[in-house]
């Protein structure tokens, strides 16, 4: 049996229209790798993009089938455990219906826990210590978290865990759980996977950036999460997603101008692109074999390029 195919890269560097194309050439199924794409109604922030998913074919739309995406609503969060357990699922029912599966997105802890097996708990709120968190500033979230890491063992791999209070939190409740509850981890295993890296130029990447960002914004974004505010959904809780909900929706309460909130939003996604790429790299040196293909490339010559590593 071929290994599944696994498509990542950084924001912005066309990684789902090639998944399509490859899915669309070999019958394969995909399975969303991105923490932000499994919120409903988070469609443009989140860039969901889905009529990549439907291409017109000799006259006809061949609707690709995709998972992991639009199945939690806005306000819950949403962990790496969950995740590992909604991905095996769809790879179980993917395999059934006798399909390849393809593993394409960004996130790269998800990409890495599931093709590594990584051994996970639930780990539920404590009410308690988050009362005794309340207040602290984002300064005094972090040296505690540091310093839990350190009594477990653990890295601070990188500044995701303390973008905003709330994360800092929930990763010191993270930590503090594991250190005081010792409980057997979920077994699952190692998935077997070639693994396609979509390269980008920097210069490139960081214009189609700013490109995308300019055309999102023009395609409704601070509607969305107006819509979003509307619904009840506290803006704390959109500001948790971080990257265009944090920025769009301080500026929808009004704590920024639009010009700031432009200038912010654009700065802190090239920030998030680079950290990606560090993830990616940092694959490679803990043993993951990344095959990088160049995304300018014509999409048949690079459907071809994988399909030839694949078989």
């Amino acid at each position: 049996m071929k290994p599944m195919i696994t498509i990542l890269g950084p924001t912005a560097s066309g990684k789902t229209p090639l998944a399509a194309a490859l899915a669309l050439r070999i019958g394969g199924e995909i399975i969303s790798a991105d923490s932000r794409q499994v919120y409903r109604r988070m469609d443009i922030g989140t860039g969901k993009d889905l009529a990549d998913y439907s291409p017109t074919v000799g006259g006809q739309i061949v609707n690709i089938p995709y998972h992991l995406i639009n199945i939690i609503e806005p306000g819950t969060k949403y962990n790496l455990f969950q995740y590992q357990q909604d991905f095996f699922d769809a790879y179980n029912r993917i395999l059934q219906n006798q399909h390849t599966p393809i593993l394409c997105g960004g996130t790269g802890l998800y990409i890495e826990a599931v093709l590594k097996g990584y051994k996970l708990s639930p780990v539920p709120q404590n009410p308690e210590l988050r009362a005794q968190l309340e207040g602290k500033t984002l300064e005094e979230l972090t040296e505690r978290l540091k310093e839990l890491k350190s009594l477990n063992g653990s890295n601070m791999h990188n500044k995701t865990d303390v973008d905003s209070c709330q994360r800092a939190i929930r990763a010191i409740e993270i930590e503090e759980y594991n250190l005081h509850t010792p409980m057997p981890k979920r077994e699952l295993p190692p998935i077997d996977s070639l693994i396609i890296g979509v390269d980008i130029e920097r210069e490139a990447r960081r214009e189609k950036i700013t490109k995308r960002l300019k055309a999102r914004l023009e395609e409704g974004m601070i509607d969305e999460v107006r819509g979003l505010l509307d619904e009840g959904i506290p803006a704390e809780d959109l500001i948790y997603y971080g990257l265009e909900y944090k920025f769009v929706t301080e500026y929808c309460v009004g704590k920024t101008t639009y010009d700031e909130m432009f200038t912010r939003l654009e700065i802190a996604i090239h920030q998030f692109a680079k950290r990606q790429m560090t993830w990616f790299r940092g694959m490679e040196r803990r043993g993951f074999s990344i095959h990088w293909i160049n995304t300018l490339q014509p999409m048949d010559e690079k459907v071809n390029e994988i399909l030839k590593l694949w078989q």
